[in-house]
């Protein structure tokens, strides 16, 4: 039987692929998706910490080095995207990531099996190696598919990707955990906050950049 929150959650995740669709082609929704995602995602941040942390002067590092951490990201994604090529790279990580995502997902719940860790009881090994799977076939796929070659490059870009996607995923469940909350806010029906959406992506779309100027020529 198809649950409530699945039907809402597969629904939000098409109008986001759709969004994806967009933001590539047009540079004006691109920009401002970026903005919108940047200010909701902080506000969500500064929640969090203040339901963690009781001392003032901690919830201001913490804060100062999230906003400085966003605007960083922000601003080297928006450079990159007035170069076609690294345009291309830059969404080939962003959907690897949300490959990894739905691999863990669907993997986990499909298989389940023993949990990686107590901080995020949903997250499972099985699932762990689905991520890594999915993100690993896509990112072969999608450059076969622009390139006509296959390189043994694409799977360790694939894996280190996902791996960094699940260490973002799981940083964010400890502070939500710390913070006993189960969502970051109600934004996404299906998936919560855009935390809970963007929280692997923070991380593996940097890391994923990073390994494919290591690895590829």
């Amino acid at each position: 039987m198809i649950t409530k929150n699945f039907k809402e959650r597969l629904t939000t995740s098409l109008l986001l692929i759709f969004l994806t669709i967009l933001i590539f082609n047009y540079k004006f929704l691109f920009v401002y998706t970026l903005i919108i995602l940047g200010i909701l995602s902080i506000i969500e941040f500064f929640n969090l910490n203040k339901r963690i942390f009781k001392k003032n002067i901690s919830i201001f590092i913490l804060n100062f080095f999230f906003i400085f951490y966003v605007f960083i990201f922000c601003l080297i994604i928006s450079i990159f995207y007035n170069y076609f090529h690294l345009k291309i790279i830059i969404f080939s990580i962003l959907l690897c990531c949300i490959a990894s995502d739905i691999g863990g997902y669907f993997v986990g719940k499909i298989l389940k099996g023993p949990k990686i860790s107590k901080i995020s009881p949903n997250k499972t090994i099985s699932g762990s190696i689905g991520s890594i799977f999915f993100s690993c076939i896509f990112l072969s796929f999608f450059y076969f598919y622009l390139l006509n070659k296959i390189h043994l490059e694409y799977f360790i870009i694939g894996t280190l990707t996902s791996i960094f996607c699940q260490i973002g995923d799981l940083l964010f469940s400890l502070m939500k955990r710390k913070a006993n909350l189960k969502d970051t806010s109600n934004y996404l029906p299906g998936h919560g906050g855009i935390l809970d959406r963007i929280d692997g992506i923070l991380l593996g779309l940097p890391f994923g950049i990073l390994s494919i100027i290591i690895f590829l020529p």
